[in-house]
């Protein structure tokens, strides 16, 4: 089951075995002493818009941080690997798997122990056909219902359905470039999560159902 409201973390967390861990994270106040590796700070160096390395930035320190409490290490002597499609692991670690989604100035960062995960949320985005792209990317039959909604449910309601259709690819670790491998392997269980509106959000886990804590960063705020 979900939680219902997102309640402050805990400064040490730990994952339990039938759990996942969803915490939400501002993304607009990054710190000034991130701990980012030399790799990190040229990926953030290459963004266009100084907005956008700013909320990378805040997204991948707040990912250090949030690790190191989980295995007791410090932040920057985390190292990471990536799958056959790049999503990324922690290298040397075998049980702790984890998944990000930004959209604007909100992030959530989702933490299991020895389930794989996947994690979305969107925000809306302007001048978006959204019957057109779900019958792209979604099927026809969506795209004929989302046609039938008035524009500000067919709005919220492909948001809901995009999120989730994310959350599953990028529990695949394929991203929208590899959806042709969104059927390979078992189905995840998929959770929508209570995100304030008009924002949507949803996760993806190996076999669930899972209970999903939702937090905040950082802890105890």
């Amino acid at each position: 089951m979900t939680e219902t409201l997102w309640q402050p973390g805990p400064p040490r967390p730990r994952l339990e075995a039938e759990s996942v861990d969803v915490w939400v994270v501002g993304l607009d106040d990054p710190p000034a002493d991130a701990p980012l590796s030399p790799q990190e700070r040229g990926r953030a160096a290459r963004f266009v818009r100084d907005e956008d390395a700013r909320r990378w930035t805040a997204a991948r320190a707040t990912l250090r941080r949030l690790l190191g409490a989980y295995l007791d290490t410090l932040p920057h002597e985390l190292h990471f690997a990536e799958g056959p499609f790049g999503k990324p692991r922690i290298a040397r670690e075998e049980h702790v798997r984890f998944n990000v989604s930004h959209s604007a100035g909100v992030g959530l960062i989702a933490v299991a122990r020895d389930r794989e995960v996947g994690v979305d949320v969107e925000l809306p985005r302007r001048a978006v056909d959204h019957v057109a792209l779900a019958r792209r990317v979604l099927g026809e039959a969506e795209a004929q219902w989302l046609a039938a909604l008035d524009p500000p449910d067919r709005e919220r309601e492909f948001l809901r359905a995009w999120v989730r259709w994310e959350a599953v690819l990028k529990f695949r670790g394929i991203g929208i470039g590899g959806a042709e491998h969104a059927h390979a392997g078992p189905d995840p269980w998929v959770a929508e999560l209570p995100i304030d509106p008009p924002a949507a959000a949803a996760l993806a886990v190996e076999g669930g159902p899972v209970r999903v804590r939702t937090l905040r960063w950082p802890p105890g705020g």
